[in-house]
């Protein structure tokens, strides 16, 4: 949450989003009956899910319990991977099992994806920090990481402390993800009126942020923050996401539009930089319906939003994005490998972190864990960087450092760990 403020009323706004971690944990157990990952039809005669359901194919059909699931035919292997099921037919198509038993195209999960090489390790920033770009530069060095996100409206003063800090950056081979921070509500709070008029002014500040930074070779930028988690657009803040219906009908087109018109506001001045779409806690709802031009409602045919990188935000109230719950009311399935499959681009962990009335000692020790967990997975998930949120909150809650002094032991085991763990 790029924002300060937007962070802790998102806190607040969330309210049951420690109950989803602890439904997470719960479920482990209850997984225990479930057939090992990577459990395939054929040579198994059935699959047994984390919640204990039984998968079965008989004359090229998948079955649930004795029932169909969804519409499938000439099914040639059912298989059981990172918490979710996907088959194959005749055709050699994969399928994903999603909500409401719709299968899904997409890749086979099981294909390791490793991104490349030097820029995994990243750290979230403000615009307006007093630290001069050629100190942001030092710290960044003296910790270890390659990749900085900062966030940018289209604001002359933005753009200048922006541009300044992307100069900076390219001399020193560093690389810098710009978050455009527009969204869905016009200059005086409101929701802008419709599709067009979201397009229109996400357009408008995607290509003057763009053509700003482009001469200082910016090629990555995050097309909007957090906009599936607006109180227009999510109707109950405790819901996961994994549910199409979790989310607003009535103001989705609004979202779309922005998302669509910041996409095309960087494309029309940098063809070739990267785009990404952020979403949070377990949003594949919202993910496949914008990647599919689908509506909440379930109606199709709409524009389609794709993007060129899937970035995500990963508080440990949300639980293992390797292992993040559904909804508070089911197990826990990969995330990142079902967006490996499912859209076929890197995926950025954009923003991670504990919680703000966590201890230091705590927050040390949950930067080294979870370092290791995004470390291990980096070659097989396709997870391309991981940025800490943040460098310095203004307090001792986000934050590793304060008014430029390190914040002990957080600093020291974030900056430990890069030492320790190359990026190669």
């Amino acid at each position: 949450m790029i924002k300060r403020r937007q962070f802790l009323g998102s806190l607040s706004a969330l309210g049951g989003g420690y109950l989803l971690g602890a439904y997470g944990q719960a479920f482990g157990a209850v997984a225990s009956g479930a057939s090992p990952d990577g459990t395939t039809i054929p040579s198994a005669s059935v699959i047994i899910d984390k919640m204990g359901s039984q998968w079965t194919v008989k004359n090229g059909v998948i079955y649930r319990n004795g029932t169909t699931v969804g519409t499938t035919y000439n099914v040639s292997l059912l298989l059981w991977y990172g918490g979710k099921m996907w088959h194959i037919g005749t055709g050699g198509q994969f399928y994903v099992c999603a909500d409401l038993d719709v299968w899904l195209p997409c890749s086979d999960p099981r294909v390791a994806v490793a991104a490349p090489a030097g820029m995994f390790y990243g750290i979230n920033g403000h615009y307006d920090y007093t630290y001069t770009p050629a100190k942001l530069v030092s710290i960044l060095k003296g910790l270890g990481c390659t990749t900085y996100r900062v966030g940018c409206t289209d604001d002359p003063a933005q753009i200048s402390a922006v541009s300044k800090l992307a100069q900076a950056f390219q001399s020193n081979g560093l690389s810098l993800l710009v978050l455009i921070n527009m969204g869905i509500y016009d200059s005086t709070g409101n929701l802008f009126p419709g599709e067009s008029a979201a397009y229109n002014r996400g357009l408008q500040a995607a290509m003057a942020i763009a053509n700003a930074l482009k001469q200082y070779g910016v090629t990555m930028y995050e097309c909007g923050n957090e906009l599936t988690r607006q109180n227009a657009t999510i109707l109950d803040f405790t819901n996961a996401g994994t549910k199409v219906i979790d989310f607003n009908n009535l103001n989705w087109p609004i979202m779309r539009g922005a998302m669509r018109g910041m996409i095309d506001g960087v494309k029309a001045v940098q063809s070739d930089a990267k785009c990404g779409i952020n979403f949070c806690v377990a949003d594949i709802g919202a993910a496949d319906a914008l990647w599919d031009g689908m509506q909440p409602d379930g109606s199709g045919g709409h524009p389609k939003v794709r993007w060129d990188i899937t970035t995500w935000h990963n508080y440990e109230v949300y639980g293992d994005i390797f292992n993040i719950g559904i909804d508070g009311s089911g197990p826990g399935f990969d995330l990142p490998t079902y967006c490996k499959a499912r859209y076929g681009v890197p995926f950025m962990i954009t923003e991670w972190n504990t919680g703000p009335e966590k201890a230091q000692d705590y927050r040390a020790s949950y930067i080294t864990k979870t370092l290791g967990s995004f470390y291990q997975q980096r070659k097989t998930h396709n997870v391309q960087s991981v940025m800490y949120y943040i460098l310095d909150s203004g307090n001792n809650t986000f934050g590793i450092m304060k008014d430029g002094v390190a914040l002990n032991p957080p600093y020291s085991a974030f900056a430990s760990f890069i030492s320790s763990n190359a990026d190669n």
